[in-house]
């Protein structure tokens, strides 16, 4: 009989509740604590999802010997150090994109799960959707012959409000970090790094960004056209035009549950639907890692978090966008 893999839990907001839901579904995990820095919130989200144990510090969550991998659901600009927390506590660590706010960071993280032995993912949901699986299959067979260009956008209305994650600059805000890095991951997975990145932004009084447009660069000539917003509700689609053909990432497409390929003057549907609200096929890959004892996962390897925080970097660059 396989072993159980004990999760844990650090922040415990609405990410952390869809997580947990999700977990729920899975044969091969136990949702064994969660951490707050509120014991009544830890108490009550314990409660819903049926955790065992519920801890008023990171800390002593980190320290439960019983814990074999902790997913971290804080504001962007906490994952460093919540994450360094649990690597050096020898724990297994699945952190929310992105997996820091800069390079050196990200560095940093992965030397140090490097160092240890210790299992490291970014969170990026995504990589793990049966769509995104059909779309590199698609690819691999070349049906749509070379890639010439991916064009991506997603945006939504978000409340301006100074004091809301999204446009706080001390939390990590701005559209690049939350929604943009979904756009740019589907550009590294498909066309990987870049030669030239442009980009321009829209800068608010909190200064970050609540729109940015990317254009970049491929030594094959490929080109990645790509967008992210807080300041319209946009179609959040993505195209990926080839050669011989083009496949489509319908509404939201990263999390697409139908995807098209058009060829000549035929279509081609097929849909995807993923299990529960989406981040079972995330887990369950972990789950697998977990139990072969392997600590990077072959879809999401570490060098990929790199590559991808060296490009928002760039991008960041080019907009005059700096978090302390």
């Amino acid at each position: 009989m396989h072993k159980k893999i004990n999760w844990g839990i650090i922040g415990l907001g609405k990410i952390a509740s869809k997580f947990a839901t999700d977990l729920q579904l899975s044969d091969t995990a136990i949702l064994h604590g969660v951490a707050s820095r509120s014991m009544n919130k830890a108490v009550a989200f314990a409660e819903k999802f049926n955790a065992k144990k519920a801890y008023d510090s990171y800390e002593a969550l980190a320290n439960d010997p019983e814990i074999d991998v902790i997913y971290i659901a804080t504001p962007h600009v906490f994952h460093f150090e919540n994450t360094m927390l649990c690597l050096q506590h020898n724990k297994a660590v699945l952190c929310e994109k992105p997996l820091g706010i800069n390079s050196t960071q990200v560095q940093t993280m992965i030397e140090e799960a490097k160092s240890r032995n210790v299992f490291l993912m970014e969170a990026i949901w995504t990589r793990f959707m049966p769509s995104y699986q059909k779309v590199l299959e698609l690819l691999d067979e070349k049906t749509i012959g070379e890639i010439i260009s991916i064009r991506a956008d997603f945006g939504f209305l978000g409340e301006l409000n100074p004091e809301n994650r999204l446009y706080n600059k001390k939390l990590g805000g701005g559209s690049l970090l939350d929604i943009g890095i979904y756009p740019i991951f589907l550009s590294l997975l498909v066309l990987g790094m870049p030669t030239d990145i442009n980009a321009m932004a829209r800068i608010t009084d909190t200064g970050v960004d609540s729109f940015c447009g990317m254009l970049f660069n491929y030594d094959t000539n490929a080109k990645a056209v790509l967008e992210s917003t807080f300041e319209a509700n946009t179609p959040t689609e993505a195209y990926i035009y080839g050669t011989k053909g083009t496949i489509k990432l319908h509404r939201r497409f990263h999390h697409a549950n139908t995807i098209t390929l058009y060829q000549d003057d035929t279509e081609t549907v097929f849909e995807l639907p993923h299990s529960g609200i989406g981040y079972i096929h995330e887990i369950e890959d972990v789950n697998r890692c977990m139990l072969n004892g392997e600590t990077e996962n072959s879809k999401l390897p570490l060098a990929f978090s790199e590559q991808l925080m060296s490009i928002i970097d760039q991008v960041k660059e080019k907009i005059g966008l700096r978090y302390e």
